[in-house]
């Protein structure tokens, strides 16, 4: 099934589980209201039941927004793919490399994406990210995808002017609104193995990034294993998986994203996630 979030018409925010053509309001009758609990509903095997007839909406009766909640540890990894490292002129690393993105810097499907008045360096990047179900500390590589709840889109778009200020992301990474995610999350069952996923990200019309999640330096269990080193990962956290080339950053001469075009991360078996593009207000 597929979790989402989504604001009802009297204003009200929700979370949807959608099977088939049918959406499901799950908070009905005291079921999950943020996305860690339907990650645990979902571990706990009963997510499912509350998509009853009592709980259906209608197909016009919602709209989707960003499947995060405000808390939610977003954790991007850095480099994983070896084309964007060469592209960066980056060394492979020889371990993960993470910075944090924030749920303020990010917004859900058909969303406007902003360039900020601060910049024009308004830079791509498609990904895949997997959303954590289960709560965990120092998980073995082996038991890494029993954790993972499902599979969503992810714009990691970044204000690269920024990001080159220093040596860390963090200022690069989360302008308000640059980034975005959806249009929901896809549960693990649905995706089978999940090294077969790709993705492909266009501007406009134009295809400009197309990645494997077999191109990936670490995979999904790596990336499990390193960070509950060093964190407990706890239910609703998301862990983007990392950018392949074809960043506008590396066009010569670079190529930004300008207002009035579109951004398209497309990810089948996951969905697509469309967001125009305008300027900061």
């Amino acid at each position: 099934m597929k979790i989402a979030c989504a604001r009802l018409s009297d204003g009200s925010q929700v979370i949807v589980g959608i099977k088939g053509e049918q959406a499901f309001d799950l908070s009905k009758s005291g079921g999950p209201t943020t996305v860690a609990d339907a990650m645990q509903a979902l571990d706990q095997g009963v997510l499912e039941s509350r998509c009853t007839d009592n709980a259906k909406l209608e197909e016009r009766g919602f709209t989707l927004t960003a499947p995060v909640d405000a808390d939610a540890r977003i954790l991007c990894t850095g480099f994983n793919f070896v084309n964007h490292a060469a592209e960066s002129a980056r060394e492979v690393p020889e371990n993960p490399t993470f910075f944090m993105r924030y749920a303020s810097g990010l917004v859900g499907p058909d969303d406007p994406i902003e360039v900020p008045k601060a910049s024009e360096t308004l830079d791509w990047e498609g990904e895949i990210a997997f959303v954590i179900k289960r709560a965990g500390r120092s998980i073995a590589q082996a038991d890494a995808y029993d954790y993972v709840g499902g599979y969503v889109c992810f714009g990691d778009h970044s204000i690269r002017e920024f990001q080159l200020h220093g040596t860390q992301a963090t200022a690069g990474k989360n302008f308000d609104r640059s980034g975005s995610i959806g249009p929901w999350i896809v549960t693990s069952d649905e995706i089978g193995d999940p090294s077969n996923l790709e993705l492909f990200t266009r501007l406009n019309d134009e295809q400009v990034q197309h990645g494997k999640l077999t191109d990936l330096v670490f995979d999904i269990p790596r990336l499990i294993a390193y960070i509950s080193t060093f964190m407990k990962l706890r239910p609703g956290d998301i862990v983007a998986t990392g950018t392949p080339a074809g960043i506008g950053g590396r066009r010569v001469p670079p190529r930004w994203m300008r207002p009035g075009e579109t951004i398209t991360i497309d990810v089948p078996g996951i969905g697509t996630l469309t967001n125009p593009v305008i300027a900061e207000e």
